[in-house]
């Protein structure tokens, strides 16, 4: 089977057992400033783990686009990459452990409706217990009933291991469990039954890959500590397809898939090196920055622009290393376009503006080499110190491969061990700013967040009726401590005009207005006014949040996630526009707090 067909038979697998199939959610997170990018397939459905009702029902199914950068210096192995897309299902307190584990391990291996792969190549690990929760010994009788079904040996298929590596949690507060995780062996000849540590060892040499996880949300921890279960579990079942391709197409590695394949054979038409590494790294970074500019993102120094220029200029620095010619990038990029345009149509919509923003990243970082060289050749003729080579690299952009290469071609010194050690400082103070982030997660809807998410819905309204109706969102984001709106907007708003904003949301919190929600067609939502991108990333039934009614006049209807608050006189204090600013052409930001 090829990547189509799998993808497309595991949501029929799921429908038929009374999904409902949703589209991928954007990479970049509506309303949700706890990570730059979605990371798992759970992450837009965080409002429903949390107890709120889904338009589509309680039993989902979708095929979600991921990026994480965590591993990057991974990437260029068997297995490792920064886009992938995450095949999964959830049961919002409906079905638990036995079905669960049942429809993964029938969908895994039944030749009719799943993938056929071979019950003998497959393990299972389990959660071993701790002082949080006991071992999991009920998702170890439902694996055991399988695989003795089968004829195996349980003993030698299913290993309890830690928390580490067996226990889900987002943070200190929130929903938790233990989870199981399916394994498969990816070697020629076949491993055959494994004690745990020979299991151990088979993993750490990538024998064995990971290819399916379900998570079982059972517990509820509070400051750190699991007070209980939870009344409504949930599961949430997630699947790598770039590695399931790799195992059903008999491959050791993902990059000999059909997902890289067309990348690949296009890498090959430009160099002659056997440097599979540098050629698995290019062709990663060129995907995942398809698809984030697909999606809206654009190459800057923060956030997610400043990840896509990391992406792309790593991808030039492992092009040079290949003796790629200049403006390769462009039409590696028509690769994997040509590739995915039939799966997600904004990719097919783009394509002409995602080659262009991949070429002028390429050309402006050639020139910023340009500077970085200039730069080098001041440094001692002796040696580079750490923090020499690592101001090299953050303020110049210049790869520490690139310093070591100059320096050696020069018999000059470099000191890795310092530049390591400036490295580790940012890395921490960077994992700092991303652990402050990822604190929202399933349990950051604080009280002040809700506020500012119904406050924005306001602002929206109130846009629209000093400026005019041409006003739509385009894009946002809330913490606890202020939003943030963009929105299509040719010129600076005057202060008059700002104040006219203040004064409408102001007028509107004072009023006590309710807020309330409906779930209905997308298409009677159109037809009632409701404002929103009627994409494809709503299904047929979309959640309207209305504020105001017949009686007190309809001030806004959106089309939203949630969460919000009851009513407007829920939003705590004054509200004040702190600074209103342009952020691309066409296209103004308003940053707001509630006084």
């Amino acid at each position: 089977m090829n990547s189509a067909q799998i993808r497309s038979r595991f949501l029929a697998f799921f429908e038929k057992r009374g999904h409902s199939i949703l589209p991928s959610a954007s990479l970049v997170p509506e309303n949700d400033p706890s990570v730059l990018f979605n990371t798992a397939g759970m992450q837009p459905l965080v409002p429903f783990l949390l107890g709120e009702k889904h338009p589509a029902g309680v039993r989902l199914v979708n095929c979600q686009k991921c990026v994480r950068t965590q591993d990057i210096d991974e990437v260029g192995d068997n297995t490792h990459d920064t886009f992938f897309e995450m095949l999964g299902n959830w049961s919002l307190g409906d079905y638990f452990k036995k079905d669960a584990i049942e429809w993964s391990y029938e969908f895994l291996t039944s030749k009719e409706e799943g993938l056929g792969l071979d019950i003998k190549k497959l393990y299972v690990t389990i959660f071993e217990g701790n002082n949080d929760a006991p071992r999991d010994e009920e998702a170890y009788a439902i694996w055991k009933a399988i695989f003795e079904k089968e004829g195996l040996n349980a003993e030698k298929r299913i290993y309890f291991m830690p928390a580490k590596s067996n226990w889900w949690s987002v943070g200190e507060n929130g929903p938790c469990g233990p989870d199981t995780e399916m394994f498969y062996d990816v070697t020629e000849k076949g491993l055959g039954d494994l004690t745990k540590e020979e299991y151990i060892k088979a993993d750490d040499a990538q024998q064995v890959v990971e290819i399916w996880n379900d998570v079982f949300m059972q517990y509820l921890k509070k400051d750190g500590k699991v007070e209980g279960e939870l009344p409504k579990k949930n599961v949430d079942t997630g699947s790598g397809l770039e590695r399931i391709v790799m195992v059903v197409q008999g491959k050791n590695n993902i990059f000999d898939t059909d997902l890289f394949q067309p990348i690949m054979e296009k890498i090959a038409e430009f160099t002659t090196s056997n440097d599979t590494k540098a050629k698995r790294i290019v062709a990663d970074h060129i995907r995942t920055a398809v698809f984030l500019i697909a999606d809206g993102v654009t190459p800057s120094n923060s956030d997610q622009g400043y990840i896509l220029r990391r992406l792309l200029r790593r991808a030039v620095r492992y092009a040079d290393v290949l003796g790629m010619k200049h403006g390769s990038l462009f039409w590696l990029s028509e690769a994997v376009i040509e590739k995915y345009k039939d799966v997600y149509t904004n990719i097919a919509a783009q394509a002409d503006r995602i080659k262009k923003e991949i070429d002028a990243e390429e050309q402006k970082f050639r020139k910023t080499l340009e500077h970085g060289t200039k730069e080098f050749e001041k440094l001692s003729k002796l040696a580079i110190s750490g923090h020499d080579a690592f101001i090299l690299f953050s303020t110049y952009g210049f790869p520490y491969e690139l310093t070591e290469e100059l320096a050696k071609e020069k018999n000059i010194s470099v000191d890795k061990a310092g530049f390591d050690e400036e490295f580790k400082k940012h890395q921490d103070l960077s994992r700092a700013g991303a652990e402050q982030k990822f604190k929202g997660g399933l349990a950051g809807h604080s009280d002040k967040e809700l506020q500012y998410h119904t406050a924005t819905h306001l602002l929206n309204a109130g846009l629209r009726k000093v400026l005019g109706d041409q006003i739509s969102q385009k894009g946002s984001n809330i913490t606890p401590e202020r939003l943030r709106f963009d929105f299509n907007h040719g010129a600076k708003m005057t202060p008059e005009e700002i104040k006219a904003v203040e004064d409408f949301v102001n007028e509107q919190i004072n009023k006590a207005l309710p807020v309330t929600f409906s779930e209905i067609p997308k298409e009677d939502a159109k037809a009632k006014g409701a404002i929103g991108v009627f994409d494809d990333k709503y299904g047929d039934i979309v959640k309207v949040y209305q504020i105001g009614d017949e009686k007190t006049g309809i001030i806004s209807m959106e089309l939203c996630g949630g969460p919000h608050v009851s009513n407007t006189s829920d939003l705590k204090g004054t509200f004040k526009i702190q600074k209103e600013e342009a952020v691309s052409a066409g296209v103004r930001r308003i940053k707001a707090v509630l006084e």
